[in-house]
């Protein structure tokens, strides 16, 4: 193993995405070979990795200006395609829009992908983040190993086949486990979509045919801004060609962007266009890159049986919502076995908020939204905006308790601990 001496840091401070979020680290270290990443790892008093930034709290910070914050961008983007046995292995760097054109090439596709392309394979896995699908399990669900650097810089495994109960608690991990070198994924025969968009669907016809709705089509999304109790735009992606049957609601005319006023440019071709399953799952384009995003997300994640008691709700307090929303979206994900997925355990109902970049604002609100979704279940996306107590997280993750045995466990200093980790799970210290 090669001594670590110092690696490539990159001047001035560092925020994530969308802004809200300063670092505390100076600069990411970003090694460029994985030995020298291992190196850095080992010698580290505090380790945490920071992917593509799309994080909206401080899941990705170091443990103060002396922790260590780690980028992955300067490594190997590898990608090995193992056709016949219908899997990749990629490395923890890469992103989702490169690994879906690799993956294509081979006649192969992921069965999911989530609105935007441009995150990380190995971010999104570890927060639990999905795509949409009554049929389709969260990005994490195709996951069939996981190569991480431990504590002390060593190589370790977690595999689906030889790994039990450990494995379905390793995958979504918060980066508590150690730093993700690889994950070897399951793929599917690429197949083709359309994307056909509707507006203007009631909440009442939402709510009486949900079931038939979002089962209508390989992934669907609804969007409102909740300035009245309707939808100003539903979302099909379908695998048939021909034209879908949607009663509820009148189809676009013209390309649309789920933000009203945006243009629809970068999003991803619509009007029924048959194409390619990546240019087609994300809501948005992978050639289209993202800059810093004036805004602030937060996503509820509640059992598919509260589907229409959430959106009662949340029309309930419309009021108090709409004036700091930029878009909200509804989509369905298929329940799974992994500890800390929000679809862990039954299948799910994905409430998202895309807000204006005023914290002080937004705050109060989610405090409202959470109250009133409380009695329905609901778990917070791991890398979005919540005032979740401990408390009440552990209640809605029965696992909870043994991931923090695990994390002990394989971390027993607590090297890849934060403010974030300590704070959602105390029992780590």
């Amino acid at each position: 193993m090669d001594t670590f001496t110092g690696g490539p840091v990159t001047e001035g401070p560092t925020t994530n995405w969308a802004g809200n979020i300063t670092f505390s680290a100076a600069a990411p270290h970003r090694p460029v070979t994985w030995d020298e990443t291992r190196g850095l790892v080992a010698g580290a008093r505090r380790v945490r990795v920071l992917g593509s930034g799309h994080s909206f709290n401080d899941i990705a910070d170091s443990d103060g200006p002396d922790g260590t914050l780690l980028s992955l961008s300067g490594l190997p983007s590898d990608i090995d395609v193992d056709t016949a046995a219908r899997t990749v292995r990629v490395a923890g760097g890469v992103r989702y829009a490169e690994l879906a054109r690799a993956v294509h090439e081979r006649g192969l596709a992921l069965h999911t992908m989530a609105s935007l392309p441009h995150i990380s394979v190995a971010g999104s896995v570890a927060t639990g983040t999905h795509g949409s699908g009554d049929g389709q399990g969260s990005l994490a669900t195709a996951v069939r190993a996981v190569e991480l650097i431990d504590a002390a810089g060593e190589l370790v495994t977690y595999d689906r086949r030889k790994g039990g109960d450990r494995f379905d608690g390793a995958v979504v991990s918060l980066g508590a486990l150690g730093v993700v070198t690889a994950l070897t994924l399951d793929l599917v025969p690429a197949f083709e979509l359309r994307q056909d968009v509707f507006n203007d669907l009631p909440l009442k016809a939402a709510t009486d045919h949900f079931d038939a709705i979002t089962a209508s089509a390989y992934s669907v999304s609804l969007f409102t801004d909740w300035r009245a109790p309707r939808f100003n735009q539903v979302w099909l992606k379908r695998t048939e060609s021909g034209e879908p049957e949607f009663p509820w609601a009148r189809p676009a005319k013209e390309p649309a962007h789920p933000v009203p006023g945006m243009p629809a440019v970068h999003c991803t071709p619509q009007l029924g266009q048959m194409g390619p399953w990546h240019d087609r799952l994300p809501h948005f384009r992978a050639e289209f890159t993202p800059s810093s995003g004036a805004e602030l997300q937060s996503e509820y994640l509640v059992p598919r049986r509260h589907a229409v008691a959430a959106l009662h709700a949340l029309n309930g307090i419309r009021r108090e919502m709409a004036p700091l929303l930029l878009i909200a979206e509804v989509r369905t994900v298929a329940a799974d076995r992994l500890w800390l997925s929000p679809a862990h355990g039954r299948d799910t109902v994905a409430l998202h908020f895309t807000w204006v970049p005023d914290m002080a604002a937004v705050e109060p609100v989610l405090r409202i939204v959470e109250e009133r979704l409380a009695p329905l279940e609901a778990r917070p996306h791991w890398g979005k905006v919540f005032t979740m107590s401990p408390a009440t997280l552990r209640e809605r993750w029965p696992r909870l308790g043994d991931f923090a045995e695990l994390a002990r466990a394989a971390d027993p200093d607590g090297k890849f601990r934060n403010g974030y980790l300590r704070r959602v799970l105390p029992e780590l210290g």
